[in-house]
């Protein structure tokens, strides 16, 4: 699994326009990266239930208010817990980038970040092949529209994170190891035409640097 290079290319605030030079630059330091490790994840399957006008996954006990689970999961009678990193040895690779070259770093920063979406991508893949005859809602996380941070914690514990991944969420409800990834992804017997891409849905919308450059990271 590699990185993909327009993605990296978009978190470097880049994207389409990026000069050939850098788009080898970055397709060469994917390629290394992709040769020394891979994404991991985890995932789990609850039931969903509405009550008091929120969300409750059944199972972990996990409440999933506000307009982004109601606008994603209204038609859905399961929810996906999702969970994906790169691990501590991405972070030994940029700490020791940062050392000899801080913008090499920034560029295998972009890479770490396209590399965990791959693995989330690959993951939602196997959902959907686990799941033949149901239909997936987009993928959204913590953080993304407003479903609170504060979520992070019950989901690591709900999914077993720091046994099955070895990933732990800190007291400013971050990640540790950095390039974590948690989401939610609902299930349902129809198809689902609800979409959350985009800066509308964002809890960044307002600090993003690729927002204030006029350009976007949506797909």
């Amino acid at each position: 699994m590699k990185p993909d290079i327009d993605e990296a290319l978009r978190y470097l605030g880049a994207g389409n326009g990026a000069p050939e030079t850098l788009r080898r630059e970055i397709s060469a330091m994917a390629d290394r990266l992709a040769g020394q490790l891979q994404p991991r994840w985890t995932y789990q399957v609850f039931d969903l239930r509405r009550e008091d006008g929120a969300f409750r996954l059944c199972g972990p006990d996990i409440v999933l208010a506000g307009r982004t689970a109601e606008r994603m999961l209204a038609q859905c009678g399961q929810a996906v817990l999702l969970a994906c990193t790169l691990g501590v040895r991405f972070d030994a690779l940029l700490r020791a980038e940062q050392v000899r070259d801080m913008a090499r770093a920034v560029m295998l920063d972009a890479c770490g970040s396209a590399l965990v979406e791959s693995g989330c991508d690959a993951a939602e893949g196997e959902i959907r092949a686990r799941f033949p005859d149901r239909y997936l809602t987009d993928r959204f996380s913590p953080g993304y529209g407003d479903l609170p941070l504060t979520l992070q914690p019950s989901i690591c514990a709900a999914l077993d994170m720091p046994r099955r991944l070895g990933v732990h969420v800190t007291g400013s409800l971050l990640m540790n190891p950095a390039k974590s990834v948690t989401a939610v992804i609902g299930l349902s017997d129809r198809p689902q035409r609800a979409r959350i891409r985009g800066c509308a849905y964002c809890s960044m919308r307002e600090t993003c640097t690729l927002r204030k450059g006029g350009k976007s990271c949506a797909l």
